[in-house]
């Protein structure tokens, strides 16, 4: 090892332990048979089976689940048409606008947003609740979807889409047989993006929340304001364990479908 890559190695081994040793640690805790999550007192398994009695944080992950999934499907969809009218419809009237009102979730502060949309469904009348936070988390992860999307549209090949057309194929089927193929996989990352943005999502949930709706990082964030309990770092082990499932079987299909 030379003298000059010591400090590089250096510097990188302080960074993935400034990132992930705080994550290690929770991990590890989750496992600790004491009440007390700074003071290890052995290997227990105990707050796992408490968490799945805990009927609260139980019935606020399925919420929470639900809406990731929801939302998740609605922001890829109207991602995609999004994606189309940027990558494909050329240079309209109002691309300008579009273009500002698509990619505005990526910059607006969370809190402007959160704030607005509670603004509005209160002008309307609109009961805040499960509908409002899907409204909600489809708003600003929709953005996210549209930018993974029109990036593998920009590198497809329209010429096969010619080629199709020549032979016979209507639009529609030249958009099941030739592009939705190669646009899975942008479909699904742009899906998985915003799943897990859904998922963590603490503010906007917040201000679009109501009786009965609320979510697991609301529970969460309520419950450690009192203090951190061994079952809320199960619960965050477990999501971890989840979100590290679903990259891995993503990075897994990615690499057949290359190979």
């Amino acid at each position: 090892m030379t003298a000059a890559r010591l400090p590089r190695l250096a510097t990188l081994a302080f960074g993935f332990a400034f990132l992930y040793a705080p994550i290690v640690l929770l991990v590890i805790y989750s496992f600790n048979a004491s009440k007390l999550v700074t003071v290890w007192a052995g290997f227990s398994t105990q707050w796992y089976a408490s968490l799945f009695s805990n009927a609260q944080l139980v019935a606020s992950a399925k919420i929470s689940l639900q809406i990731a999934a929801i939302s998740a499907c609605i922001a890829t969809f109207n991602g995609t048409l999004a994606a189309f009218a940027l990558e494909r419809f050329g240079a309209f009237r109002t691309r300008t606008l579009f273009v500002g009102s698509i990619y505005a979730p990526l910059v607006i502060p969370e809190v402007i947003l959160g704030l607005s949309l509670l603004l509005i469904f209160v002008a309307f009348g609109i009961s805040r609740g499960f509908w409002t936070i899907v409204a909600g988390h489809a708003t600003f992860t929709m953005c996210f979807a549209a930018v993974v999307i029109r990036a593998r549209l920009a590198g497809m090949d329209r010429s096969l889409e010619e080629a199709a057309m020549d032979l016979g194929a209507g639009p529609v089927t030249t958009f099941l047989r030739i592009v939705l193929p190669q646009l899975t996989p942008a479909l699904v990352s742009a899906w998985m993006l915003a799943f897990i943005l859904s998922l963590d999502d603490l503010v906007i949930a917040s201000f679009t929340s109501g009786p009965g709706s609320t979510t697991l990082p609301m529970r969460i964030y309520s419950q450690v304001r009192l203090g951190v309990t061994p079952e809320i770092n199960a619960m965050s082990s477990l999501l971890l364990a989840a979100v590290g499932l679903a990259l891995l079987v993503s990075s897994v299909l990615s690499r057949k479908r290359a190979s």
